[in-house]
């Protein structure tokens, strides 16, 4: 009777370690395949235009429907540069999210007016056009990431968007 005792327990002991390894190895793979994940998704280019309109674009909202002064100033400036913007990605990932064509898209409606990224974008693009970069030269710059050291704090005051 000990004997079955013992022959279960081990039995059972040997399937309990088992499937803790078969977890673990479950987990780790999940992990993995969601770093693999968020690795694409970064990696992906969202979408834009890579030459200049054609057409007449779209007009940009008007900075005075909006209450909050940054939100105003950096409306203002998409629309000094929309042609530039029309030629940028957006990396909130709006194409997929809300079909954003372009940049420029955040800002004919009202998603930018509530992302922190599509205005580091923007000002980014302007102040670059400012130096005299290229739409293509400014979008290397948005695909290295060059948006997230824009301090969106200086365009916290009436007037700071010329």
């Amino acid at each position: 009777m000990m004997r079955n005792i013992i022959l279960v327990a081990t039995i059972s002991l040997i399937a309990l370690a088992g499937f803790g390894v078969g977890f673990v190895h479950a987990q780790n793979a999940s992990a993995q395949s969601g770093q693999t994940s968020a690795v694409n998704k970064e990696s992906v280019v969202p979408a834009y235009h890579a030459s200049r309109p054609t057409g007449p674009l779209p007009e940009t909202l008007d900075p005075a429907q909006f209450t909050d002064i940054q939100t105003q100033n950096i409306y203002a400036l998409a629309a000094k540069v929309k042609s530039i913007l029309y030629q940028q990605p957006c990396y909130c990932h709006c194409d997929k999210d809300i079909g954003h064509t372009s940049l420029l898209s955040c800002y004919t409606d009202r998603h930018a007016s509530v992302c922190a990224l599509c205005q580091k974008e923007a000002v980014l693009t302007y102040t670059e056009s400012q130096k005299g970069k290229t739409a293509a030269q400014i979008r290397k710059d948005i695909m290295d990431g060059k948006w997230k050291d824009v301090d969106l704090s200086k365009y916290e005051t009436p007037g700071s968007s010329n």
